[in-house]
């Protein structure tokens, strides 16, 4: 198991991004953990993250041209991403899109670099794949090819069928879905932490009774 992938859950369980208990999941799940990019809410853990992401871009060897992220939370991801990936070495560009489109200014609903190229798709999670198929759709729009997604967490857990979300975009858009870290890294983390194996017995009972077949 890459060590970093270890690192980034330690580093969400500190800043209480990753936590444990009992949540409620959007399809009514009783969930024994739950997990909200929305709380790397300051500029070091901000910075982290991007480095997170970065580590975990090179590691995967997709290729790509420009990084995408799209409104909201892909905003500041892409942005810190970008820099992250500047001081490993590897300078590329980047956008993101504005939920309605401007009419004054540089008009438009993109903001940043051109879309051309093949554009690496970064967001936090994915749940329906509403976002990632309206990227899909942005970049093909503008000449480009969508070249992958990339998220911080897989839940690597059943939708209404058989198959993930994350599965579910691999298939119908024919892209890869790569992540910082999935539920088999945390299952993996928490086995090296005898102190949390209340949480790794919960999460483990959470994986088989929805867990899809990797």
């Amino acid at each position: 198991m890459t060590d970093f992938r270890h690192q980034f859950i330690e580093f969400a369980i500190k800043k209480q991004v990753l936590r444990f208990g009992e949540f409620i999941t959007k399809a009514g799940r009783k969930t024994p953990y739950f997990f909200n990019t929305g709380l790397f809410d300051d500029g070091d853990s901000l910075r982290q993250l991007g480095q997170f992401y970065a580590k975990a871009i090179l590691d995967s060897g997709l290729e790509f041209d420009i990084l995408f992220g799209p409104a909201y939370k892909g905003i500041p991801l892409v942005a810190s991403i970008a820099i992250a990936l500047s001081e490993a070495g590897r300078n590329v560009p980047f956008s993101f899109n504005r939920k309605e489109a401007k009419d004054h200014g540089e008009g438009g609903t993109i903001v940043g670099a051109a879309l051309k190229g093949r554009v690496l798709i970064v967001d936090d999670v994915i749940s329906a794949g509403t976002s990632i198929r309206e990227s899909v759709d942005i970049i093909r729009v503008n000449g480009a090819t969508p070249a992958g997604v990339f998220i911080a967490l897989d839940r690597q857990e059943r939708g209404l069928g058989e198959l993930s979300a994350v599965q579910e975009v691999e298939r119908n858009i024919g892209i890869p879905v790569c992540s910082i870290a999935s539920l088999s890294v945390l299952i993996e983390y928490l086995r090296k932490q005898p102190e949390m194996s209340q949480n790794l017995v919960q999460i483990q009972q959470y994986q088989r009774e929805y867990g899809i077949h990797i």
